[in-house]
């Protein structure tokens, strides 16, 4: 299955949803999709059993953490979990170069040019949701401690 076939088999309880808008949502739930059966020819290799199972949740939780930010006000919260995002589709690359003794070469190329792909996405939405944050000035306060007191009487105007 290529990607505009597996488009059209998503439903339209995912497609109605404004997350569909964004390219890099709909990359890292194919990323899920298709590598449910790399998962699958990996469980069959007992020495696979870990790479297995690290790849099965990297791999879902691309496109999680992007559903749950997406879910955030904008800013650095929404950021936090986009940074998850990109955190778990640099592990399920490094998983699928790690299955290179299994997985077939064109697969393993595949995959990780799809997941290379998701992460050059990922990483200016970090900066743009990080300049959208409420930010206070900085400001050099000039204070000196001897002239400061808690005891002290606060003036009324």
């Amino acid at each position: 299955m290529n990607y505009v076939e597996w488009q059209k088999s998503i439903p339209t309880e995912i497609t109605n949803d404004p997350i569909w808008k964004l390219e890099v949502y709909r990359f890292a739930l194919f990323a899920g999709d298709i590598g449910w059966h790399d998962v699958l020819a990996l469980s069959k290799n007992k020495l696979m059993y870990s790479i297995t199972d690290q790849l099965h949740r990297s791999l879902g939780s691309i496109s999680a953490n992007l559903t749950e930010g997406y879910s955030r006000s904008k800013g650095l919260d929404r950021a936090r979990f986009i940074e998850i995002s990109l955190g778990s589709a640099r592990e399920s690359r490094d998983w699928y170069y790690k299955s290179k003794q299994v997985l077939s070469p064109e697969v393993i190329k595949h995959r990780m040019e799809l997941i290379t792909h998701i992460i050059a996405l990922l990483v200016p939405m970090i900066s743009h949701q990080r300049k959208n944050a409420i930010r206070e000035e900085q400001a050099e306060y000039l204070i000196q401690p001897s002239n400061f007191s808690i005891d002290s009487e606060v003036p009324i105007p």
